[in-house]
């Protein structure tokens, strides 16, 4: 009997699946085994910390977990083979032992907030594994000597808290999302509220333990100098797993000041802005971080929609100097003294995030992400003002759900050398612009958000073109470049090195990177490659 083209096209299909099932099935079973030789004691302990695909529910409960673009989560983007979620140091060391011998690509997640998801999602190279740390998340403060070692998978806002719970007047320069995993956030640089008073998270790390290529436990002394400058802002998956951070603890007031101050368009947002610009960088007190949240809202007359520019703002002082220092270099914002709210500095980091103000501070326990949405981002980092405020906001009504966000730089932040850690934008540049877009629903036309953000940032090369377009790269942005499969030559990835971590710090960092990983075991869309041979 001859099969109908029908029944012959099913049986491919059929015969297609049964072989990827296969292959899936014995990359899991070679890694289980090769597990199993390191720890032949309790071999039957990677039942609970391997997550196949044969349990889908939990499989993708765990994907999804810290994922924070929705993205790539949607059932196109590749999935990894089975999720490797460890319990202690020597089960990431193994793993990376197996992996490299069994030829097993690897995607390391620490909190899955990364832009672009590589962290848990492989474009360019199948079939791949995901090592989640998220069951590491030990927190040790030490109060005496100020300093506190925590684990990758914790949260930024698990270390805001257990902070909190030992001293009401100590704190940490990291980021203002809360639910950011501190493994890739330091390892970025880590912005945020206190970094004109303190700089980066990366610049308050006084150690770590990461595990090599080779699946060596390092830690500051074992790694060395060189390569310890290299993890604090170099970017996270480039040259081990990161497994702990110790951090120094900075100090705070026992009562901190917030704000936030709308003013529309119509309201004179233009000149305010454009006096937020002449002062929030450097001469405001380094006390005061000012931030400028750009967004659509619904025009006072309800036919319409106009732009809302918000000043969200944390002051490490009260509320009576906070005016004071307003009023001497800011006041065309016009603060009050009822626009202000006092509170711990926990408190002030539940508001900052867009906590409600009653929300308690345990909340910061649950490690959820306040954002998780479809979205695009970008970032810009300008040494100089913007004088594009009509057309930014006439482009902002062009689109359906944007936001813009304006950091400023400055103060802490040039206690440090360009050249201190691969953090660059330090001296001569002011403000780090972060542009969003996003939406609701996997059936959009994703192609009309993405053209949009992509057009806002043509449109913003004028401002910047007078240097080298800087980026930053915990906002990361795959339009910039992307890694081939397996890529390690350094001019292709110089379009978007250049970008994150200037010239010469770039060439730095792939220097580095081909001594301690020269097999290039931990790599992604833009990992920083290990060849260095054509100069740029």
């Amino acid at each position: 009997m001859v099969s109908s083209p029908s029944s012959s096209y099913l049986s491919i299909i059929v015969l297609l699946l049964s072989v990827l099932l296969i292959d899936s099935a014995s990359i899991e079973e070679n890694f289980t085994q090769c597990l199993s030789s390191y720890f032949s004691s309790n071999p039957t302990q990677f039942s609970t910390i391997i997550i196949t695909r044969k349990n889908e529910s939990l499989f993708t409960s765990t994907l999804d977990s810290t994922a924070q673009n929705l993205r790539y989560l949607t059932p196109s983007t590749p999935k990894p083979e089975f999720i490797f979620t460890p319990l202690n140091e020597s089960h990431v060391q193994a793993a990376v032992i197996c992996s490299n011998k069994l030829g097993i690509h690897m995607r390391i997640r620490s909190g899955g907030h990364d832009y672009e998801g590589v962290s848990y999602v492989s474009e360019i190279e199948t079939p791949f594994i995901i090592i989640d740390l998220a069951k590491l998340r030990t927190i040790n403060v030490n109060i005496t000597d100020n300093s506190a070692w925590v684990q990758a998978g914790a949260t930024i806002g698990e270390v805001y808290y257990r902070i909190s719970e030992k001293s009401a007047v100590h704190g940490f320069p990291g980021g203002i999302c809360t639910s950011i995993g501190v493994g890739g956030h330091i390892a970025g640089g880590g912005f945020g509220t206190l970094a004109r008073k303190y700089g980066l998270a990366a610049d308050n790390v006084l150690d770590a333990k990461l595990v090599d290529a080779k699946g060596r436990l390092l830690d500051r002394e074992t790694m060395g100098e060189i390569p310890f400058w290299a993890i604090r802002g170099g970017g996270g998956g480039n040259f081990g797993i990161i497994l702990w951070w110790k951090i120094k603890l900075v100090p705070v007031p026992k009562s901190v000041t917030v704000f936030t101050v709308s003013k529309t368009t119509e309201q004179g947002a233009e000149e305010i802005f454009n006096q937020w610009q002449d002062v929030a960088p450097s001469v405001i007190d380094n006390d005061l971080f000012i931030r400028v949240i750009f967004q659509p809202v619904s025009a006072a007359n309800k036919t319409g929609r106009t732009i809302s520019t918000s000043y969200n703002a944390l002051f490490l002082g009260d509320a009576n100097r906070l005016l004071k220092v307003m009023q001497q270099n800011f006041p065309k914002l016009g603060l009050t003294e009822k626009d202000c709210l006092e509170m711990s500095w926990i408190k002030s980091v539940l508001y900052i995030a867009g906590y409600p103000n009653d929300t308690n501070p345990n909340v910061l326990l649950q490690g959820k992400s306040t954002f998780q949405n479809y979205f695009k981002g970008k970032s810009d980092i300008f040494s100089g003002q913007v004088g594009a405020f009509k057309e930014l906001s006439r482009r902002l009504l062009q689109e359906d759900d944007p936001l813009l966000i304006w950091n400023p730089l400055g103060g802490a932040l040039l206690d440090h050398s360009v050249y201190d850690s691969p953090f660059f934008y330090r001296s001569e540049y002011y403000y780090l612009v972060e542009y969003l877009t996003s939406w609701h629903n996997a059936s959009e036309d994703v192609s009309k958000h993405l053209d949009w953000i992509r057009e806002i940032y043509k449109y913003m090369t004028p401002p910047v073109d007078t240097q080298s377009r800087a980026a930053y790269v915990n906002y990361r942005d795959l339009d910039l470049g992307v890694n081939k499969k397996n890529a390690t030559n350094f001019t292709e990835a110089a379009a978007w090195g250049n970008v994150y971590y200037g010239i010469n710090n770039f060439k730095s960092l792939v220097k580095i990177k081909r001594k301690v990983d020269p097999e290039n075991v931990f790599r992604h869309e833009q990992s920083i490659p290990v060849d260095l041979s054509i100069k740029v």
